[in-house]
């Protein structure tokens, strides 16, 4: 080896890119390779999200309804078997609250709770959560726990 049979590793080498733009000798003058006229021709040109080359776009052709209000509060239901399921685990014994039931993957850490009536609550349980139905409540105390709201 020496530095005349010297040359870089394969795949080393990146190709330089197409000049364009240097005057007409080039033979990649005039328009640059960017056609005539036209949006995409310009400086400066961005293609707006959601174009579709001046036909309506998706967005704009879809009918909207309804209405969205921002000051709506979501709960994450839980029903009173899943507790009952605690309950036959080990997991909770006489007390369930929303450390609870985030530790064991039910609700996540910033959700607001409501317990539902489905199923059966054997256990006598204290359950702390931000919302309780009628039903859920009523099965609660009838199983001789309570139902503290938060």
């Amino acid at each position: 080896m020496n530095l005349s049979n010297l040359k870089p590793a394969e795949g080393a080498k990146q190709r330089a890119g197409k000049v364009v733009g240097r005057g007409q000798g080039s033979g990649k003058g005039g328009t640059a390779t960017r056609g005539h006229k036209g949006a995409k021709s310009r400086s400066g040109y961005s293609k707006k999200l959601g174009f579709e080359g001046g036909q309506m776009p998706l967005q704009r052709r879809v009918p909207k309804f309804g209405f969205t209000n921002i000051n709506r509060k979501d709960y994450a239901g839980i029903n009173l078997d899943k507790i009952q399921e605690l309950v036959d685990k080990g997991i909770a014994k006489d007390a369930v609250s929303l450390d609870t039931l985030i530790e064991n993957g039910l609700v996540g850490k910033n959700d607001l709770v409501k317990i539902l009536g489905g199923g059966e609550l054997k256990a006598s349980l204290k359950v702390s959560a931000h919302k309780f139905t009628a039903t859920a409540k009523a099965a609660i105390e009838a199983a001789g726990g309570e139902a503290i709201s938060l």
